[in-house]
């Protein structure tokens, strides 16, 4: 089995569907995390946000957005800010899994949608939302090497992880952290089915349980 198939095949068994789209209680976003092979290894697509942007500006983050009225699911979503982002149009992305929500730092319910796309795509990044766009292979995400954490952090539970990675193609240097970091710990812990080298503060085994009971929690505060 190739490489994408396999990787196809091992995400779905995380597949949440619409499990939690009709939660009424918080406002909702989505996420996706696309995924392409380059020579025999699975990378990433990231952005980095505008400087000009009113929320998170200047930082990495998967292309996503808050949900429109018009979308009709989580993955709509995704796949309609991916477009608006970096031109990824949504026909060009084979949606593989919906992983499961999380809170972000400013009371979002974050929907991760999980698709791959060709390696032969070419970015077209909307300059009012997203500076640049850069990948990283996904097996970066489980080495210590460039990895490191704080225990503390506002509005967040558990460790907060951070990267840094420098982008061989542009010379640039990103951060990356946050909730960022975490889905994308995530993504590289399932797809590759490999431990990390360091603490990722979740159960490996048994992830949708962690982050369930995370949601509760922050439930249970509203």
């Amino acid at each position: 089995m190739q490489l994408k198939e396999k990787t196809i095949a091992t995400l779905k068994q995380f597949d949440i569907g619409a499990k939690f789209s009709d939660l009424p209680v918080l406002p909702k976003a989505s996420v996706l995390i696309p995924l392409f092979v380059r020579g025999d290894e699975l990378h990433t697509l990231m952005t980095l946000r505008s400087e000009e942007l009113r929320t998170s500006a200047g930082e990495v983050c998967f292309p996503g957005g808050k949900r429109d009225p018009g979308d009709r699911s989580d993955v709509d979503t995704a796949l309609r800010e991916a477009e608006e982002e970096i031109g990824l149009l949504p026909d060009d992305v084979l949606v593989v899994c919906t992983l499961f929500p999380i809170v972000n730092k400013s009371g979002l319910l974050v929907t991760p949608v999980v698709g791959f796309i060709d390696e032969t795509f070419c970015p077209s990044p909307n300059p009012a939302e997203v500076s640049a766009v850069f990948s990283v292979p996904l097996g970066f995400f489980t080495r210590e090497k460039d990895h490191f954490v704080a225990h503390s952090a506002p509005g967040m539970m558990g460790p907060l992880h951070s990267f840094h990675f420098w982008d061989p193609a542009s010379g640039c240097l990103y951060h990356i952290w946050g909730l960022t970091a975490m889905l994308a710990i995530l993504v590289a812990t399932l797809a590759l089915r490999k431990k990390p080298e360091f603490d990722v503060g979740f159960d490996l085994e048994d992830p949708q349980s962690f982050f369930q009971h995370l949601l509760h929690i922050k439930l249970s505060k509203l």
